[in-house]
């Protein structure tokens, strides 16, 4: 048994799509959320960017006692995880591989779309994991670099958002995959969207449920799995005004824990 928290850090607020689901899974299990809001987006970044961001993180949220360290962010998770592993003596997954393996299993023509930030894509972080598992999947990449500002700012269903997903996704439906990858913790909030536009048939895969079986498996083959009440408490590094309001639409309920804003320069 292990009651301290499990951290999780994302470029912004798209990370709370995990700790949804962590949440869920894991109802024991407390959580400190950080969001670097002040830097988002991570996916525009230089890798040694990325790796910087991604270091300072961690840094904070070692600062907080976590047990495990868990990089929500499709980006950091795609370029920095390598360089986290090897520098850092605590449990730390990204959300690559336990999505990739779920997307694996969910094709049936064995076509698979990747979308996700320009970082995300130009890494290959995804279709070197599907290679891995099955090497009969073709992989059909696209960045969709607007996606995540659309989102953080509530443009997740209306005109402009489907006029962007249409632009972004026509090349996947051409190429006839039959699932998809939603390879940034944002996009979650367009499933609607990008389900109208593929099809119902396409599966749209994100990394939130695959991400919390993994981390339950790995706390209790550790025998760190929490007991009692769970708390939860978030973080960022830009003004916490806006976080209830979009917070909420992440995690589908209302967020009423407390929020504070930390200078992650310092880390």
């Amino acid at each position: 048994m292990d009651n301290r928290p499990i951290g999780v850090f994302d470029s912004g607020l798209g990370g709370l799509t995990v700790a949804k689901e962590l949440m869920n899974h894991l109802p024991h299990e407390s959580i400190i959320y950080f969001g670097d809001t002040g830097r988002v987006p991570y996916g525009t970044r230089s890798r040694e960017t990325i790796i910087k961001y991604a270091a300072s993180d961690i840094n904070f949220l070692l600062t907080q006692d976590v047990k495990a360290i868990v990089i929500a962010c499709g980006t950091a998770s795609s370029v920095a995880l390598g360089y986290a592993l090897q520098h850092y003596d605590i449990p730390i997954v990204g959300v690559v591989a336990s999505t990739a393996a779920a997307a694996a299993s969910a094709t049936v023509n064995k076509k698979v779309g990747i979308i996700g930030t320009s970082g995300t894509i130009s890494s290959g972080s995804y279709e070197r994991a599907l290679k891995q598992l099955d090497d009969q999947i073709t992989t059909h990449a696209r960045a969709c670099p607007l996606f995540v500002p659309l989102v953080e700012n509530g443009y997740t269903d209306n005109a402009v958002a489907r006029l962007v997903a249409q632009d972004y996704l026509s090349p996947l439906k051409d190429s006839g995959v039959d699932t998809i990858i939603l390879g940034c913790t944002h996009y979650p909030l367009l499933k609607g969207v990008i389900s109208d536009i593929m099809g119902k048939d396409t599966a749209l895969i994100d990394s939130g449920a695959p991400m919390a079986r993994q981390v339950g498996k790995l706390l209790a083959d550790h025998d760190m799995l929490a007991e009692g009440t769970a708390q939860y408490s978030y973080f960022v590094s830009d003004t916490v005004d806006n976080f209830s309001r979009y917070g909420s639409l992440f995690m589908q309920r209302e967020l009423s824990d407390s929020v504070s804003r930390i200078d992650i320069e310092r880390y």
